[in-house]
Order: C-alpha cells, then sequence, then structure tokens
C-alpha cells in the first residue's frame, strides 16, 4: 500500500526538511506547527530556519501544491512526529526527560487517526518513549488496536526513527544516511521501511523500537565522551602553558588515534541532551557518560574565568582605565559553524553571562542571525569590522567561515577557544 499523504508533526531543524524531502517526491504533505507564523512562512514558500538548499526545496514543493503547513492534524497514512524533547525545570542535578510535547502531538493527531495508518516518532527521546506514545493514543483512541494490546494484528503501526542529521548538510544527509527503524512490531518496521524509502537512499537497518531509541542516545554519548576528553585536555594543557591545537595534530599523527578538537562547551539539540536521557535512566551506571556531560557542561565558566584574567591583565596595563572602558567582542553565537540554531548554545550562554557580569559594553558578531530573540536583546549584534575596531577583548566561541581571515590588532587581547586565531 503506498502512501498517498503524510503528515510531519513540528517544522523545526528536522521536521521541515523531512516533510520537504516527501514533497520533493510529488507526495502530498501536510506539515503541522503550533507556531503560527512558522505555518504561514512555510505557506508563503519561504523557510523560517538556516539550512542549505532547504529553502528552494520548499519554495519549490509548497508552489507545486505537495507541501502545506497547518495548526490542527489532518488524515493521513502515515504521521511523523518530530517535535522537542527538552527538560523539565527543576533542581536535579540530573535533568529529567520532559516528553509533554511528545504528548501532546499524540493527543493532536489521535482524533484523525484511521486503521492502518503509521506513525512514527523521530524526536530524539529516552529509552521507553514510543512505548509511552502508543499507550498515549491507545488511551486517545480505545475504538482502535495498538501494537501494545494486539501485536502484529493491530490497526495501527507504531515505530520510531531518530534522526541522525548534520545541521548545514541536512537536506543530504536526510537521503543519504542510514536508517534505524525501531518498530514495535515486525510489521510496523516493513510499513516505516516502505514509507522512508520513498527517498532515502541510505539502508533501512530493522531493530526493536527501544534499541532504536537507544542507538540515537548511543551516538551522541559516544561523540560527547570524545569533546569532553578533548576539553579537559585544552583546561590541562592551559595549566601547564601548551599549545593544545599543536598537541593533538601531535598525538593525531599516531594511526589508531583521533582526537577531536576543543571548543567552549557542547551544545545543540543532540550532544548536548541525548546523554543525560541516558544518565536519567540509569544514574548509578552510566558514570562515564554522566562525567563528560559535566565536563562539557563546565567548560563555559571556564571560557568566563579566562575572560575575567584578561579583564584584570588588561586594567594592568591600562591604570587609567576602568573595567566600563573595556569592550567584549564575542565571536559566534550559535551552537557550531555556519548554522543559526541557537539551541543550548555554549557561545550564547558565555555571551548572556558576561553581558550580565560585565560593567562595560558586550557586543556580539553573528553572520547568521540578522536579530537575536527577544530574550537575549541585551547583547548586542554587530558586524565584524566593527568588532574589530571597538573590542578590546575579543572572544572566539564559533568556527564560522567569516572568521577565518580576521587580523586583530597586537592590543586587543584574544581568547580562542577554538583554535582559529
Amino acid at each position: 500500500m503506498s502512501f498517498k499523504t503524510i503528515s510531519v508533526i513540528g517544522l523545526g531543524y528536522i521536521g521541515l526538511p523531512t516533510a520537504a524531502m516527501f514533497a520533493s517526491r510529488k507526495i502530498k504533505v501536510i506539515g503541522v506547527d503550533v507556531n503560527q507564523k512558522a505555518v504561514d512562512t512555510i505557506n508563503r514558500g519561504e523557510v523560517h530556519i538556516v539550512e542549505p538548499e532547504l529553502d528552494m526545496i520548499v519554495h519549490a514543493v509548497v508552489s507545486e501544491g505537495y507541501l502545506k503547513a497547518t495548526t490542527k492534524p489532518e488524515p493521513a497514512e502515515a504521521f511523523l512526529i518530530a517535535v522537542p524533547t527538552p527538560f523539565k525545570k527543576s533542581d536535579n542535578p540530573i535533568p529529567e526527560p520532559d516528553l509533554s510535547y511528545i504528548e501532546a502531538a499524540s493527543k493532536a493527531i489521535a482524533p484523525v487517526l484511521k486503521k492502518g495508518d503509521l506513525v512514527i516518532l523521530e524526536s530524539t527521546s529516552p529509552v521507553g518513549a514510543t512505548e509511552q506514545m502508543s499507550a498515549w493514543l491507545a488511551e486517545a483512541r480505545p475504538d482502535l488496536t495498538f501494537p501494545q494490546q494486539t501485536g502484529e494484528e493491530s490497526d495501527i503501526r507504531i515505530a520510531h526513527c531518530p534522526e541522525r542529521v548534520l545541521p548545514g548538510h541536512v537536506v543530504r544527509e536526510l537521503v543519504e544516511n542510514d536508517r534505524v527503524i525501531g518498530g514495535m512490531t515486525a510489521k510496523c518496521s516493513t510499513r516505516a521501511i516502505e514509507l522512508y524509502k520513498t527517498f532515502v537512499k541510505g539502508e533501512c537497518v530493522v531493530t526493536n523500537a527501544r534499541t532504536a531509541e537507544m542507538a540515537k542516545l548511543t551516538e551522541n554519548s559516544f561523540r560527547d565522551v570524545n569533546i569532553a576528553f578533548a576539553n579537559e585536555l585544552s583546561m590541562i594543557c592551559d595549566k601547564l602553558d601548551i599549545n593544545v591545537w599543536e598537541l593533538i595534530k601531535l598525538a593525531n599523527r599516531h594511526p589508531r588515534v583521533n582526537i577531536l578538537q576543543p571548543g567552549p562547551g557542547v551544545g545543540g539539540h543532540c550532544i548536548a541532551v541525548d546523554p543525560w536521557f541516558i544518565v536519567s535512566k540509569t544514574p548509578d551506571d552510566a558514570k562515564l557518560i554522566h562525567t563528560a556531560r559535566k565536563v562539557n557542561d563546565s567548560k563555559p565558566e571556564w571560557v568566563i574565568n579566562k575572560v575575567k584574567v584578561a579583564i584584570a591583565d588588561f586594567l594592568q596595563a591600562n591604570p587609567n582605565k576602568t573595567a566600563k572602558d573595556i569592550t567584549i567582542a564575542c565571536y559566534g553565537l550559535a551552537f557550531k559553524a555556519n548554522i543559526d540554531d541557537l539551541r543550548e548554545s555554549p557561545a550564547l550562554n558565555i555571551a548572556k553571562q558576561l553581558a550580565e557580569l560585565h560593567s562595560g559594553v558586550v557586543i556580539a558578531v553573528e553572520p547568521n542571525i540578522e536579530k537575536l530573540p527577544q530574550e537575549h536583546n541585551h547583547i548586542e549584534l554587530v558586524s565584524i569590522d566593527y568588532a574589530v575596531s571597538q573590542a578590546s577583548i575579543s572572544v572566539i566561541l564559533v568556527r564560522h567561515r567569516e572568521f577565518e581571515k580576521i587580523t586583530f590588532s597586537i592590543e586587543n587581547l584574544v581568547i580562542d577557544t577554538i583554535g582559529i586565531s
């Protein structure tokens, strides 16, 4: 049975590119999002996020009538849920996952479900979230059967298929990367493969839902642990007066060593978040993963302390100046290079804290963003030229391509957290 209509719930950094890829295969796609502004933007054939090639694809599929956005779900043969999975606000040192967005999405699509439909959870989630989603759907629709009730004979097919793409390369990687398909039953997996093979050229590898959930968490926890090693190494080298960038290059000449690059911390919606899903489920066992998270979460404070030292050095060299005379420029606010994504960004966190702590001016250069969200309007966005000319202290936080050729004056104190200067 082919798919005539597909619905994607959540039109963010994963949902919109996914919806666009299905629509590019001339399948009717209904995108659903609670953000009316995003819905209106998409329906004009425009995009509200920065992702190479996506704007052209969205413009084409909207113009041709294959993609439309709405705030309310409509009937379809397949529903893909790609909503956020943040943490609950609490004082607990181990964050607790917040599945309320998945619950809301489940309850939103429940009224339009019919026998034979497929529901896939794409949101990165703690182990057991797919089963919980299916339970919420079953509660909302007692007239239909679900895999946890009747197994292979269920009316509704349920699966988990985590996204595994790199921001800035999403369009290409959605097509080329392998997909892990975790159906709650074998028939659920088969149906999900049929859906993804609409555009996925990579291999669709079948497992169960829990293993699929854990696979995504494992991939990003592995990277988090490796980044933590590099970040810890950078702090050790700073104390020992060793150039960490040179050290890593030398160490990586060993055929079986591949140390990653240190930075100001770890951000984004995956690496900075996913390990906590494992730690929250098994806090007594995930010791290494937990430690890596703490190392990476501590790096922004280390950077801020470096800035405090630079301020003291500047004032010592310029006794006629005060802290109010010092302008600090932060280069980069996104969580990684050449994108506009601010989610869990250590660079933004550092800039925000500096603006709150410093009595002088704090400016920022972020070439991928024209205007910061309202909650960050105390940070002034400026051009590269202006920042170079005005700043006494420059803090390089993100490896944006625009920063590669900056030349700082000898008077400018540069704190390079990424090894670009």
